[in-house]
């Protein structure tokens, strides 16, 4: 049994129609783990006793039987303890399951474990020391699944599960996709539910997600989970229809613009351009305007602010974790002992600040909407990265993420629609060098059913289903 013959509503319909239970769809999965994790190293803290005790009361929700796994960042619960991706904490256990994983839950699907994050989740490759060494993409072992949803990524990929959950704060979902061959779709701020245990995830930048296969069955989960939980500080603007209705036409044409560079106009790897201009013919073959487009916001400010704002969240993660303990290589890893070290060496008056530039550059990317639809460019300035290039050893936090070969410089793209809230997708298009390319797709703010039902047609011309690793 191969999850990666059917996408998670196809295993679902499968289970329906009794040509496979439950039972079978998890023991599948665990089999697939035995054989592939020892080279991938994505999936952690299983729980087998726990999901098999979950088969006699599951609910008949969209995935019912479907196997499933959490990212060990976030989506806290009260039977699948974490560790966040860090030693800081040890493997920690929550009393009460946030809102986004009980709505998981109330799809059906049978969750039996979670998968490796970067400590911190602040970088775009996992190779985390809590999980004793880098979790490898299935496509080239030598290659980074990405980050921070790598683990997920790399599980979907492999066939471990036919789906997983993310986040993304900065590309943690889109990275991930596009290195692993995957459609990674980041709403509307606040479309997904972010609480009780927090009130919002990076100054609002930071949102749930999913790793699938298929646009559909994003579109099904995001209808499954959206909404604010209780208490939500704001919600995001009300969707007119669901997802699944939406990819269930045709958009109307659209006004595409392009950029076959940065959006600072710096060039790309040669090959990736190329299949951002191949998407963008295929967007016109389709009846869409297709346009150049050049990106006026203030990309700079951005790029400091959003790294002023993770230094901030991440030093206050990490003390809190110390309770009193020294701030050493032993529980800490390098990248975050810098983030600690540059939010603390900042003005008590940065945060307020770089959060209002994050407002101020999100006003200026809903400006960049006012003669286009959609914005289609490159989801990573190049290939999948070597393992071991955007190691967390190094302490210099600040040149790992704004340096001439830091995280920005890689992926320039993703978290821009962080600061901004924008919706915005990797779909699966394109590949270079027999590795996978994600094209990145963005719409303006609260406009996500118009930018699914264009990824739906994306993947109706180009399918890429058949499209698959060979591990």
């Amino acid at each position: 049994m191969d999850f990666r013959d059917k996408d998670a509503t196809g295993w679902a319909e499968a289970v329906a129609r009794r040509e496979v239970s439950p039972i079978d769809l998890l023991q599948a999965a665990l089999d697939r783990v035995a054989e592939v994790n020892p080279r991938l190293n994505s999936v952690v803290l299983m729980q087998e006793q726990v999901a098999r005790q979950s088969l006699a009361t599951l609910p008949r929700g969209p995935f019912h039987g479907v196997p499933f796994l959490l990212k060990d960042l976030g989506c806290e619960a009260v039977d699948f303890p974490s560790f966040n991706g860090t030693r800081l904490y040890g493997q920690t256990r929550y009393p009460a399951n946030s809102a986004i994983f009980d709505r998981i839950a109330a799809t059906g699907v049978v969750t039996f474990g979670r998968t490796t994050s970067p400590e911190g989740g602040i970088g775009a490759a996992t190779e985390a020391a809590v999980y004793g060494g880098p979790t490898r993409n299935p496509w080239d072992l030598g290659r980074t699944s990405g980050g921070s949803s790598g683990g997920a990524a790399a599980a979907v990929a492999s066939g471990i599960v036919p789906f997983a959950h993310g986040s993304d704060g900065g590309g943690s979902v889109r990275i991930p996709a596009s290195s692993c061959g995957l459609f990674g779709f980041k709403p509307t701020r606040a479309r997904l539910p972010d609480g009780p245990f927090s009130g919002e995830g990076w100054a609002g930048m930071a949102i749930d997600g999913f790793l699938t296969w298929s646009v559909r069955d994003t579109a099904r989960m995001l209808d499954a989970c959206m909404g604010p939980d209780l208490g939500a500080p704001y919600v995001a603007p009300a969707l007119a229809r669901s997802h699944a209705d939406a990819i269930s036409r045709p958009p109307r044409r659209l006004r595409v613009g392009v950029v076959d560079t940065t959006f600072t106009g710096a060039p790309i790897d040669p090959g990736v351009a190329g299949q951002v201009r191949d998407a963008a013919a295929l967007a016109e073959s389709l009846g869409h305007h297709v346009t150049q487009h050049q990106v006026k916001a203030d990309v700079a400010m951005m790029m400091r602010a959003w790294t002023d704002i993770v230094a901030v969240g991440t030093a206050l993660s990490v003390r809190s974790g110390l309770k009193g303990r020294d701030l050493g290589p032993d529980l800490v890893e390098g990248v975050s002992r810098g983030a600690v070290a540059h939010a603390e060496s900042l003005s008590p008056l940065r945060y307020l600040q770089a959060v209002g530039e994050i407002h101020a550059f999100g006003r200026q990317m809903a400006a960049e909407f006012a003669g286009i639809d959609i914005l289609l460019s490159a989801t990573l300035a190049e290939p999948p990265a070597q393992v071991g290039r955007f190691s967390h050893d190094t302490e210099d936090y600040v040149a790992y993420r704004t340096g001439d070969k830091g995280i920005f410089a890689y992926s320039p793209f993703c978290a821009i629609f962080n600061a901004s809230g924008q919706p915005a997708a990797s779909v699966p298009l394109g590949m270079v060098g027999g590795l996978p390319v994600g094209i990145h797709v963005a719409a303006p703010f609260g406009q996500d059913e118009e930018l699914i039902a264009f990824c739906a047609e994306l993947e109706l011309a180009a399918p890429w289903a058949g499209r698959k690793p060979g591990i």
